[in-house]
């Protein structure tokens, strides 16, 4: 995306104001570059520019109040439009229909450690909106995964910017292509297991998709 390579300079004009929009939007449901925006704030403030609590206090804010909104969105809005529109996107039927598996059988575990992934991140709370999970066990996974998500990725960029340096060094880039390696090898493991799991949701919940119920 565009956006991405011009995060710093946002954030550098914007400030705390940029990140919160930035992760406010993604957890509503548009994939933009929330995590990176909080991760460069946070480099930001190990070099001074910014505070770190108030970087994480943003982040945090802005990914409750949007995940929020995707929720209501996905309640009230989202099954009829996310079945005719949602492959444009990437959220399929057999996406969808292992959607409504894994919140039958995992509820308020996705939304907390979807926040963790980078699709997950933008969809799950839509993707809870749709299938109907309750609102008080979505708000307390979503407000604990929120937090968490803010308060390490804020942590981890503010320690790299405080030894921003040491990356520049030979053992630094070993370690860099170590760790986008490493990211390669977890994502074709996600990507498999997941289409394992499609296939068992389908095997699961035979037939064409229907929209979810409350309290199914």
């Amino acid at each position: 995306m565009h956006l991405i390579g011009h995060v710093g300079q946002l954030i550098s004009h914007w400030g705390l104001y940029a990140v919160f929009f930035v992760v406010l939007a993604e957890s509503a449901g548009v994939p933009l570059p929330g995590e990176t925006a909080l991760v460069t704030a946070a480099i930001f403030a190990g070099q001074g520019k910014l505070s770190l609590p108030a970087v994480i206090a943003t982040a945090t804010a802005a990914a409750v109040l949007g995940d929020n909104v995707g929720y209501w969105i996905g309640r009230e809005f989202g099954f009829p439009l996310v079945l005719r529109y949602g492959g444009r996107i990437g959220l399929d039927e057999p996406r969808l229909k292992l959607g409504q598996y894994m919140f039958r059988k995992h509820g308020g575990k996705i939304v907390f450690f979807g926040r963790f992934v980078a699709i997950l991140r933008t969809f799950a709370a839509l993707l809870a909106g749709i299938n109907r999970l309750p609102w008080p066990e979505f708000l307390v996974f979503n407000a604990l995964g929120g937090v968490t998500w803010a308060t390490l990725f804020a942590t981890g960029g503010y320690m790299l910017g405080k030894a921003f340096e040491h990356y520049a060094r030979p053992v630094g880039i070993a370690a860099l292509l170590l760790a986008v390696v490493g990211a390669f090898v977890v994502q074709r493991y996600l990507k498999a297991h997941a289409d394992a799991l499609m296939e068992e949701a389908q095997r699961a919940m035979p037939g064409p998709l229907v929209a979810p119920k409350a309290g199914e």
